[in-house]
């Protein structure tokens, strides 16, 4: 476990709010309503307890956001898992508070939390109010923040304003990295296009087109996405995103597009500098994934394509955004395939007018 500055017990400390997600990239965009609402309440940081590599550089920066206990897994029995007994000493030094819990499944976790010092009169689950609001995450997890654990007397609150939506800050730093970045690429000055094709679904083990990958959306309709973009923004430069893993699918599309100006940058794109080439994009183009999310919670107008998840519920949502979500149908089912390049095109054009 690698925990940021590890708190001690203090008056002060023993009231900041505890938030244990343990979340893919979009899950952890999506839970920034969540800790901004904790911190407008409480007006203290908030002590966040995750994992995944992108938790820490994704968050650590952002207003409200206390100290971080990331743990590689959850899975390994505690006796076995050193991970998990530092994660426990940690919390039993921090102290209790009022908790809340963002998982379904959270069994072991209560359990850790219990044996640190916890009791269930310290957090709430968020499937106690399943059913009780708005159908999308955001707003479930506006309503969350003014739940009120046991301890604290298990009154509920309405939520203060209507402000559910994933916010992320870039900072100085971040702008001033993106800056000499693009300046060793000659783009610096230049209207950035963002493209993001493959997921984690997509990349792993098997065939692309495998009937589970539900994430999936042809390399040739990307390709002739590719070829839009390029005829309506002659002096753009298109960036295909990714990870590492998704690099030779980036190849593979831009080979099919065989456009100029266009770049695979799938090796050298931390979180961070994400974030701040997000903020200064022109717009970005992605399926249903966590960049989709982080694009528009620092503003970016996007258009995402969803497979079967449903819109209503995961759709990206940022500060003043403008997004577009796009289903369509194949074989009678709500399927990515059933979506045309021409109806992202199009999509695309209407965000920019």
């Amino acid at each position: 476990m690698a925990a940021r500055d590890l708190p001690i017990q203090t008056d002060i400390q023993a009231v900041r709010p505890l938030v244990v997600r343990y979340g893919a990239l979009g899950d952890m965009v999506i839970l920034t309503v969540l800790i901004r609402h904790l911190y407008q309440r409480f007006g203290q940081p908030v002590d966040i307890l995750a994992s995944g590599g992108w938790t820490r550089p994704l968050l650590e920066s952002q207003p409200g956001v206390g100290n971080l206990y990331v743990v590689s897994s959850r899975r390994w029995p505690y006796w076995f898992d050193r991970d998990q007994q530092q994660l426990v000493a940690t919390l039993r030094g921090r102290g209790s508070s009022a908790t809340w819990l963002c998982d379904d499944k959270n069994r072991k976790t209560r359990w850790l939390l219990e044996r640190a010092g916890w009791r269930s009169s310290d957090y709430l689950e968020v499937n106690s109010l399943y059913g009780k609001t708005g159908s999308h995450l955001c707003d479930l997890f506006l309503r969350f923040a003014y739940a009120t654990p046991a301890r604290l007397g298990g009154e509920q609150l309405p939520p203060a304003d209507n402000d559910a939506f994933g916010r992320l800050y870039v900072s100085s730093k971040q702008r001033d990295d993106l800056d000499t970045w693009l300046k060793s690429r000659s783009w610096l000055g230049k209207p950035l296009v963002l493209v993001q094709p493959g997921n984690k679904r997509t990349m792993r083990r098997g065939s692309r087109h495998r009937a589970s990958n539900s994430k999936y959306w042809p390399e040739d309709r990307w390709a002739a996405v590719l070829r839009g973009l390029r005829e309506m923004h002659p002096e753009h430069v298109v960036l295909l995103l990714g990870v590492p893993a998704e690099a030779q699918l980036n190849d593979e599309i831009l080979q099919l597009a065989g456009i100029g100006n266009a770049h695979n940058i799938a090796h050298d794109l931390p979180l961070p500098r994400l974030m701040a080439l997000a903020e200064r994009a022109f717009g970005a183009i992605s399926v249903d994934t966590g960049p989709a999310h982080l694009v528009a919670a620092v503003g970016c107008p996007v258009v995402t394509l969803f497979g079967k998840a449903n819109p209503l519920m995961y759709a990206p949502r940022g500060p003043n955004a403008r997004v577009v979500c796009l289903t369509g149908q194949y074989e009678g089912e709500q399927s990515m395939l059933g979506i045309t390049s021409e109806r992202v095109l199009s999509s695309w054009a209407d965000i920019h007018r």
